[in-house]
């Protein structure tokens, strides 16, 4: 069976995928909401099988956020899977990222979409990159390595792939081949889609509640083996360029 994409009806549309995020769902939210004033947009939550108090809590919030969606999976699977999820029935036009841990800041979502504009009529991605990153010692220098490491072997040049905040054309996010923790690349994976992919400053805050679902460990262990993938994918890319469509010439009819 293959899912019915939705028909663009808002202008923006933001995914949040959380798993566990209990007491940072309502106040994210609300700063979204508050962020995106004066826009046409929609809020879509994906709840990745958490067993905590966070279903409680966003069908709380659906009582009185008529901007809000949310949809559940029976299974966890994972922020790529939650992801594609939400963006499988997004209606906007483009798309914004955030991890739901609070860490990124709703505000700087109208300056990442002002980015993205100036690029028009080209397709790309606005991904943030943090000022002040409120991250222990040990994640920074792990997100050190790790962008050093997509720099030198996939050219991607952006300054924090890993930020969780980005704005991305709908369209073009739904061409990215999909692959468990393919959100860990998506400059590189938009690039080798055509698109352009800018790079905005943007605010870091700590968590507030909760604890990080990743660990420097687990990320290296499943970072070499998509690393591995993404090269595949860029080099076996193909671009067409410029796609026209040959159009018949009417017939006419000749009096004799």
């Amino acid at each position: 069976m293959t899912t019915q994409l939705a028909k663009p009806s808002v202008d923006i549309t933001v995914l949040v995928p959380v798993m566990n995020e209990a007491g940072n769902i309502r106040p994210l939210i609300d700063e979204i909401s508050d962020a995106l004033q004066g826009r046409s947009f929609e809020i879509i939550y994906i709840n990745d099988g958490s067993d905590d108090g966070s279903a409680d809590e966003l069908n709380t919030a659906l009582l009185d956020i008529p901007e809000l969606r949310v949809f559940t999976h029976a299974n966890r699977s994972g922020q790529s899977a939650a992801l594609r999820t939400g963006l499988m029935h997004a209606r906007g036009s483009v798309t914004a990222v955030l991890d739901g841990d609070g860490q990124n800041v709703p505000a700087d979502l109208p300056d990442l979409i002002s980015a993205l504009e100036t690029i028009r009529p080209a397709e790309g991605m606005a991904g943030g990159v943090r000022v002040n990153r409120k991250d222990t010692v040990a994640k920074r220098y792990a997100s050190i390595l790790a962008r050093w490491i997509r720099r030198s072997i996939l050219n991607d040049t952006h300054p924090d792939s890993g930020c969780g905040i980005k704005v991305v054309d709908t369209a073009l996010f739904r061409r990215l081949p999909f692959f468990n923790h393919m959100h860990r690349f998506m400059p590189a994976l938009v690039r080798r889609e055509g698109g352009t992919v800018l790079a905005v400053p943007v605010q870091h805050r700590g968590r507030i509640i909760g604890s990080s679902k990743y660990t420097n460990f687990n990320r290296m262990i499943v970072g070499i083996s998509d690393l591995l993938g993404v090269i595949w994918l860029i080099r076996r890319s193909a671009r067409p360029g410029k796609i026209s469509e040959q159009q018949n010439k009417p017939h006419t009819n000749k009096i004799s």
